[in-house]
């Protein structure tokens, strides 16, 4: 049989289960916002940062004389186990939630305290040992408390991301050195342009996720200012007038962030520029993502009767109905989570502009979408590398095909018989189906051994000078 303990608050009396940690707030909560279905337990870098600020808060009371050492104590214990990864389960407030984040600060005060309780030797609920406002929350506002929580998750979710895409950037890159020496058509507006290797293309990837790793890192910067000791709307009310300095410190050691206070605690509590400038990051890394997800299915499509330059690994059967089919399903769940990333990146802008004076009530779904779109950029460039991108292999021959018989190939001949005369060589080529090299030989425009050096491998890919334009002069020789 269920036993109940009886708590208050401003609505009156309520009995709560007395098994749980949580209290008659977050029980209220957990009644009102039934909406996603998703509880702040599906954030763990959201609850270990709130059980930080917790932390920090009741260290620097505690060194100004506001808080018993036999308090402190007690709450500090309550918030190391927490970070440790107890009690995640009663954190049970839908993350999607009115009030500007309120119900999750009560639902950390409650575990927190109820926890704090125990340790001191009291039953849950015995409030007036330990109070979850009082004392959990002294010198605290929500309004402080979880915008400074978010953005310490959030720095952990920007590392962890980081390692993701250093993953997939390692394998992008291990595929540039192993196809260095293959050489392929390139293409613009998906037509034939001109030769490159599939190691040029290859590496083209992993200088992409170098680029946006770096916007990432920068973007960092901006989440590292807090406004913790902001109160309830940036004047610092309630709290002490040092308060701020020893909050910071203390949070600054226990996450190891290199954190600091902002300079305006008024503007900073009611401002979420920083939170759309990484969306916009995180966006900025879903939409070329994708391109290159799309790219990798065009270049292994077929097998035979599309590009066929690459070969997917296999993960699973294709169809229901075709046998031997094999689709790329890897980037195609790839492309999937990036199109999430883009809407949660809009849902961070409707919610930073709906804010109004002092504060934004709407960083919860800020928080939920931010929080999401790491998860699967995180999983997805993980997912992407091991079992996509470190398993491709290469069709040498259809490389070779593709650009021999391409027409574009004539722009390498630019040089030596002139833009005019090269053009001329790609219309008969095409209006009889043979090769540029069939044309040129049978105009005598070159010689063989001219068109064999003109179309040498690093004169193909690469710059190099020339010291008469429109003549058949060789090209220099290839070092040795």
């Amino acid at each position: 049989m269920t036993l109940f303990r009886t708590e208050h608050d401003l609505l009156g009396a309520r009995e709560v289960p007395d098994e749980v940690y949580y209290g008659v707030h977050t029980l209220r909560a957990k009644e009102n916002f039934q909406l996603s279905g998703i509880t702040i337990e599906s954030y763990p870098d959201l609850i270990f940062s709130l059980a930080a600020v917790k932390q920090a808060s009741t260290e620097a009371n505690t060194a100004l004389g506001l808080l018993s050492v036999e308090k402190r104590d007690a709450i500090v214990a309550a918030c190391e186990e927490i970070r440790k990864g107890a009690l995640h389960d009663q954190f049970v407030v839908d993350v999607i939630q009115g009030g500007a984040g309120t119900s999750t600060n009560m639902n950390a005060n409650e575990v927190i305290c109820n926890r704090a309780l125990e340790i001191l030797g009291h039953r849950r609920g015995e409030y007036q040992y330990l109070h979850p406002n009082e004392d959990v929350n002294m010198a605290q506002s929500t309004n402080d408390v979880y915008p400074t929580a978010i953005r310490i998750a959030t720095c952990l979710g920007i590392h962890r991301l980081l390692r993701a895409m250093e993953h997939l950037r390692r394998e992008f890159s291990a595929k540039a050195t192993e196809f260095a020496g293959l050489l392929k058509i390139g293409r613009t507006q998906l037509q034939d342009a001109v030769p490159m290797t599939l190691g040029q293309e290859f590496s083209t990837y992993a200088v992409m996720l170098d680029e946006d790793m770096a916007r990432l890192r920068e973007a960092e910067l901006l989440i590292h200012e807090i406004n913790l000791g902001a109160t309830a709307i940036g004047t610092g009310i309630t709290s002490h007038p040092a308060y701020a300095a020893k909050a910071l410190a203390a949070l600054r050691d226990i996450t190891g962030l290199e954190l600091s206070t902002s300079p305006n605690l008024i503007e900073a509590t009611q401002d979420c520029g920083a939170f759309v400038q990484l969306s916009g990051v995180l966006k900025r890394i879903a939409v070329k993502l994708s391109k290159v997800c799309n790219d990798l299915r065009l270049l292994s499509s077929g097998p035979r009767a599309g590009f066929g330059e690459i070969n997917l690994p296999a993960t699973q059967a294709g169809s229901s109905i075709m046998p031997g089919k094999v689709n790329p399903v890897i980037p195609e769940v790839v492309n999937q989570i990036c199109f999430e990333v883009f809407g949660n990146d809009l849902t961070v802008t409707f919610a930073a502009e709906g804010g109004q004076l002092q504060l934004n009530a709407f960083e919860p779904i800020i928080a939920h979408a931010l929080f999401r779109s790491f998860k699967y950029l995180t999983n997805g460039c993980d997912t992407l590398a091991d079992l996509c991108i470190k398993g491709i292999t290469a069709n040498p021959k259809k490389l070779l095909s593709n650009m021999e018989n391409s027409i574009s190939l004539v722009t390498a001949l630019n040089p030596y018989i002139g833009y005019e005369m090269a053009t001329s060589v790609a219309a008969e080529a095409f209006a009889n189906g043979t090769s540029v090299r069939e044309v040129v030989l049978a105009r005598k425009l070159m010689t063989p051994a001219q068109l064999d050096g003109a179309l040498r491998h690093e004169v193909l890919t690469q710059p190099w000078a020339y010291d008469v334009r429109h003549t058949t002069s060789q090209p220099p020789k290839e070092k040795s």
